[in-house]
């Protein structure tokens, strides 16, 4: 079992900067593809940013190309997601998810793809 647990989260103006840390258990960390998602109120989870375990390829929803960098620590167990130039539009609670390479053939941007997730922090941007 991988327990997940989010950091980071707070109340930042427009243009700030926030870096998100998700902390995982587990002896296997190294071979997890891990992402972030985000939830905004009365919206559907959406997929953020994704770090394969299998040779650390990264991808990107469109909406954060440029301003989102996600990256490991597999020493440290952690993914981190450093957001830069935040909108308001970035408002939601950001969620960590993990799976092993049983799930690689799902695809990495829909929820199911993950067999564990974290409980989420709140990203609040104001205008």
């Amino acid at each position: 079992q991988v327990q997940l647990v989010e950091s980071g989260g707070g109340l930042v103006q427009a243009g700030g900067s926030l870096r998100l840390s998700c902390a995982a258990s587990g002896r296997t960390f190294s071979s997890y593809s891990l992402s972030w998602f985000r939830q905004a109120p009365g919206k559907e989870r959406e997929f953020v940013a994704v770090i394969l375990g299998i040779g650390g390829t990264t991808y990107y929803v469109e909406s954060v190309k440029g301003r989102f960098t996600i990256s490991r620590d597999n020493v440290k167990n952690t993914v981190f997601l450093q957001m830069s130039k935040l909108k308001p539009e970035d408002t939601a609670v950001y969620y960590c998810a993990a799976r092993t390479q049983t799930y690689a053939p799902r695809d990495y941007r829909a929820t199911d793809a993950y067999h564990y997730w974290g409980q989420g922090t709140q990203v609040t941007v104001s205008s």
